[in-house]
């Protein structure tokens, strides 16, 4: 068969419409940012803000928590470790004081970073520098000293949060006022902490005892069920920077939940962190809120993100009164 041969396309007859009768997606009467002031208040910037994807997503989630504090629902921060490396301690303790989160949960590196903060007001070890020399992870106040905490809290019923927590203030730690633990227990709101053993520095030491720290864990893992259970018709769950482990824990929690007959429908969730990822978008976003409620994603770093987000939550409770 013998190779078609093609010819340049004609254009003459393509038919055009006006711009006047197009519908668009942006227009600067509804989207557009507005200039900013040098000296404008927090206020005017925000809302300044374009409206439309990053910024209309801040503003959804923003509205929702503040929603969810006006009719008494649960807003929990699910977060991972990176998030206190970032130095976020004083925003989100704000937002604990306040009220704006009724709830935190987080992974083992997490506890780890804020009980090393609150003992000598620094975190985060240069990996590379010790890891060949076998120095990574055995600093004995973290290791013994956290591991100890568990094992003396295993006998008072506490999970593994409040425990750390409570070890930070009963120790007087030094800089125990910058410890989200310590908040969540000196607040009375649930603080759980989910591990998976072997990712965590304080797995190395010999005072570590998997049945406790499994239990711990376990009993977080039923506590935060009961927090979950309770978001439908208006909580919000807020996943940041944890890209597997706690999106993981919060769908078998809501699992549980709508498995025990709690229909949890008709709540927010949303996912802050640098990039997306998978099991956040599927696990937080969309399957969850796909039977009633709303997911939304927010790409950035959280020690930008955070802080807006922060200080527009507290802004709008402020203006509430």
């Amino acid at each position: 068969m013998a190779q078609k041969k093609y010819e340049r396309i004609a254009l003459d007859g393509i038919h055009t419409y006006s711009i006047a009768t197009r519908d668009n997606k942006v227009n600067i009467r509804d989207h557009f940012a507005r200039a900013p002031v040098a000296g404008m208040s927090f206020a005017d910037f925000y809302d300044s803000l374009p409206r439309l994807l990053g910024a209309d997503s801040l503003r959804g989630v923003v509205d929702a928590v503040v929603a969810a504090r006006e009719k008494g629902r649960p807003v929990v921060l699910a977060m991972g470790g990176h998030v206190i490396k970032c130095g976020l301690q004083p925003v989100l303790k704000k937002l604990i004081e306040v009220g704006a989160i009724t709830a935190v949960a987080m992974n083992g590196s997490v506890t780890i970073h804020d009980f090393e903060v609150s003992l000598v007001g620094a975190t985060s070890e240069d990996v590379g520098a010790v890891l060949h020399s076998g120095d990574f992870g055995f600093s004995e106040e973290t290791g013994g000293g956290m591991n100890q905490a568990l094992a003396d809290g295993l006998p008072k019923g506490y999970g593994f949060g409040e425990a750390i927590g409570r070890r930070i203030i009963e120790a007087n730690h030094p800089f125990k006022d910058y410890s989200l633990l310590a908040a969540c227990v000196e607040k009375g709101i649930p603080v759980t902490v989910h591990v998976a053993i072997g990712t965590d520095i304080i797995h190395q030491h010999p005072k570590m005892d998997g049945a406790v720290t499994g239990e711990m864990s376990y009993r977080d893992f039923r506590l935060l069920t009961s927090v979950v259970a309770d978001l439908g018709d208006g909580g919000v769950w807020l996943n940041v920077g944890s890209a597997v482990l706690l999106p993981e824990v919060f769908l078998k929690a809501l699992s549980i939940a709508q498995n025990l007959g709690h229909h949890v429908d008709n709540f927010s969730t949303a996912n802050f962190d640098m990039t997306q990822h998978y099991r956040p978008l599927q696990n937080v976003v969309k399957r969850p809120t796909s039977g009633g409620g709303k997911g939304y994603t927010l790409t950035g770093h959280h020690e930008i993100n955070i802080p807006l987000f922060a200080m527009a939550v507290l802004d709008r409770l402020a203006g509430k009164g």
